[in-house]
């Protein structure tokens, strides 16, 4: 099992492209590469994104989502059977949510093949020494872009349909040596529904993952956009009911509020693990900041009991403000933990 001491520091999941990889995945669309091209390309990609990781100093990295292709949800929607495309809501003007992908359940669900994450796994594990998380999209976040049809009455049935497959892949991981597991879930946070659902939707995804388990819950980032209120109040206290190790909320870019919500979360013997980070702010925090709302925190839950990190991925964030953020970050954790005597 992954060792999580006081002020843990690691990241959400995903990770900021070079711009090189931003060409390659354009020229990867447009078929302009062979097999091994590509799979070369995505294995530089994991690569690079491990290694700035690793020069940041974070405890527990990720593979950076590198090879999903975009947004966390895109690579898995390839995968599935079952789906037919439709054009986006909106094409024209401003990025927003309503121009993401959106498909229609036209067979049952299936993925005979996997959603892939056992082969980001494998290929990180082999390309680091560090400590490794492993995300996943949860079923109601994945059912967000999937019409019902004819198929399945609504979205809840149509993520109880992904729990399984889910469950699946997740167990196929742990398999391959996962210790960590991550459920990206942030349509739990910013869309209203029974409690109870919701609960059993994670149980139902989480059956049998005997490992540390993780739920981020956030209030989206497609484009540096939020799409909620942003207040977790609203899946509080239910959501501590869930059947994990560790929240991961953010913070930073809230201006710190609700930080009060870190004592529920230690009193439910479970870690937080902190978003101090504002990836959606191309203002890049001091190590000093990071550490006064480190310190913020610690108002209301142990050292141990704290993991920082930022308040989502970094995969709608420029590399350049990315790395300095991050650097920030375990610099402003060094702070504090030097502080308690804890280095």
């Amino acid at each position: 099992m992954v060792n999580i001491k006081p002020l843990t520091t690691s990241v959400i999941g995903s990770y900021a492209w070079p711009a090189w990889y931003v060409w390659a995945v354009e020229a990867i669309r447009r078929g302009e590469f062979g097999p091994r091209d590509v799979e070369e390309t995505l294995n530089d990609a994991v690569d690079w994104a491990l290694r700035e990781q690793e020069e940041a100093g974070v405890d527990i990295l990720s593979d950076g989502e590198m090879r999903r292709l975009g947004f966390f949800t895109a690579g898995f929607y390839g995968r599935l059977k079952g789906l037919h495309e439709l054009a986006p809501e909106r094409r024209l003007g401003i990025p927003g949510h309503d121009q993401r992908e959106r498909y229609e359940a036209v067979e049952p669900l299936a993925a005979p093949e996997g959603l892939g994450v056992v082969h980001e796994y494998v290929y990180a594990r082999q390309r680091t020494q560090q400590p490794l998380k492993v995300t996943c999209p949860g079923p109601f976040t994945l059912a967000g872009r999937i019409l019902p049809g004819k198929i399945y009455r609504d979205r809840i049935e149509v993520a109880y349909a992904l729990a399984d497959i889910i469950n699946a892949e997740l167990r196929a991981v742990i398999q391959a040596g996962a210790d960590f597991v991550q459920l990206d879930e942030p349509s739990m946070a910013v869309h209203g529904g029974d409690p109870k659902v919701f609960l059993d939707l994670l149980s139902r995804t989480l059956n049998g993952v005997g490992v540390r388990k993780g739920l981020h819950l956030c209030f989206g980032n497609f484009m540096g956009r939020p799409v909620a209120r942003r207040r977790y109040r609203l899946i509080f206290p239910n959501i501590l009911d869930a059947e994990v190790d560790e929240l991961a909320l953010e913070f930073a870019n809230r201006e710190m509020a609700e930080v009060e919500i870190a004592r529920e979360v230690a009193a439910a013997g479970k870690t937080l693990a902190a978003g101090v980070v504002d990836v959606k702010n191309y203002y890049i925090e001091t190590p000093e900041e990071i550490a006064e709302r480190i310190r913020s925190l610690l108002t209301f839950i142990a050292p141990e009991r704290l993991v920082i990190v930022p308040d989502c991925g970094f995969s709608q964030t420029a590399r350049w403000a990315a790395r300095a953020k991050l650097r920030a970050m375990v610099a402003g954790a060094h702070i504090v933990r030097h502080e308690l005597g804890l280095e």
